[in-house]
């Protein structure tokens, strides 16, 4: 048989955001504390007089305090961010790209990757996309009008691994419109 791989182990993400956003790791919790009449007689006397001295309540509401105002920062930049991504800035330059690739591809997939432009661009009027989409998709077009190939299909993955609710119907044709684009020739600045 296969060491590798079984046919039912989970699937392996390759893209390397999962590993960045898994924050510091915690020590497992497999640990036993022993059994209250296990300890010696003396040592249950010394923990009851120096545990209030060195851990009280005190100390810990301020740090709780400052991790909860730490981790809702970032999540209030992102939204400022992202909020002020206009859609016509990513929509614009994903439409002139896909212009500059009409004569090399097909009609149909053409038309495909256009009306997946057209839902994101109706997803986006209705408010349905999430601020670190917007962002994302903003930084999406900034690689692809740079042709940073491998950086906006890394974002691309990343948008459908984190938000494939939101992206699921017109991802697909960002992926192919950066595929495609990376086809034509490199007079052609995209």
């Amino acid at each position: 048989g296969n060491k590798e791989r079984g046919w039912n182990d989970p699937p392996q993400f390759s893209y390397g955001l999962q590993a960045q956003g898994a924050g510091p790791r915690r020590a497992p919790l497999t640990r036993r504390v022993p059994a209250p009449g296990a300890l010696p007689d003396t040592a249950p006397a010394a923990a009851a007089a120096q545990p209030p001295k060195a851990l009280g309540p005190p100390p810990l509401g301020p740090v709780n305090l400052a991790l909860r105002t730490e981790s809702a920062r970032p999540a209030a930049e992102d939204s400022s961010e992202g909020s002020d991504v206009p859609a016509d800035a990513v929509l614009g330059p994903l439409r002139e790209t896909l212009a500059s690739c009409r004569p090399t591809m097909q009609k149909q997939v053409c038309d495909d990757i256009g009306r997946r432009l057209t839902v994101l661009e109706e997803s986006w009027a209705q408010g349905k996309l999430s601020a670190p989409v917007r962002k994302r998709m903003s930084l999406l077009v900034q690689e692809l009008q740079q042709c940073h190939w491998d950086a906006a299909d890394e974002i691309h993955r990343s948008l459908m691994v984190d938000y494939v609710n939101e992206v699921s119907q017109w991802l697909v044709g960002v992926k192919r419109l950066i595929a495609e684009t990376r086809k034509l020739p490199a007079e052609e600045p995209a």
